[in-house]
């Protein structure tokens, strides 16, 4: 994990605020707090920080508003946002990852387990990627050779299935859309849904299923 890093909390309810950063204080964070959308712009804005935790429902500007103005922001390019709301439901946690949340965690949680879901999210900003080359976990991929390696067993891709994979891994985390996936990696508007799943499919069956996560509705992100 990152030395000091540091979270900005945005919720309107005081309490959580309070409660919240006495926590991630405790456990060696540099926390700033925002009770809107507005003041979480310009805080962000100010203090760059590695994390964002968003509550949705929120006065002046909402969470989902304001997850967007965040991400026009580019100096907040590796700044990590993460929804935490009681909305639980499926439709609110598509429309986060639409407006690009990084994940999506549901109230009530434990301090705990907040924290280790923060550490873990963070941990994505330290995957190594030098040049065209990526190394997450067990996971060692370059562009360059078109090599890929898991455990340091050599696996082979076919060469879209590979640039997909390699896609993914650029941002460990990271949601992207079918439509981005296309663009990307195909730079072909007219291929179909159906030609990312076979692809993600095979992917799946030479790496095994816990590296790719379907976001039912969005796309894929690569887990870490």
């Amino acid at each position: 994990m990152i030395s000091s890093p540091k979270v900005l909390l945005v919720d309107d309810e005081e309490d959580i605020l309070e409660f919240l950063s006495y926590n991630l204080l405790k456990s060696g964070y540099i926390v700033y707090t925002a009770s809107n959308g507005i003041e979480a712009l310009k805080i962000a804005k100010k203090h760059v920080p590695n994390l964002i935790l968003l509550d949705v429902m929120m006065p002046e500007m909402d969470g989902m508003e304001t997850c967007q103005k965040l991400k026009e922001i580019s100096i907040l390019d590796d700044t990590y946002i993460v929804f935490l709301t009681a909305r639980s439901e499926e439709y609110s946690e598509l429309a986060g990852f639409s407006v690009g949340a990084d994940d999506y965690i549901t109230k009530p949680i434990k301090p705990k387990l907040l924290i280790s879901r923060i550490e873990a999210i963070l941990r994505r900003s330290g995957s190594r990627k030098k040049n065209n080359e990526i190394s997450i976990e067990n996971i060692y991929i370059n562009k360059d050779t078109h090599q890929l390696k898991l455990s340091d067993l050599e696996i082979v891709l076919a060469k879209k299935e590979f640039n997909l994979l390699y896609y993914l891994m650029t941002i460990p985390g990271k949601v992207f859309t079918r439509e981005e996936i296309i663009l990307n990696v195909w730079d072909d508007a007219f291929v179909g849904d159906r030609t990312i799943d076979v692809h993600i499919r095979k992917i799946r069956e030479k790496i095994g299923d816990n590296y790719i996560k379907t976001i039912k509705g969005v796309g894929y992100k690569f887990n870490i």
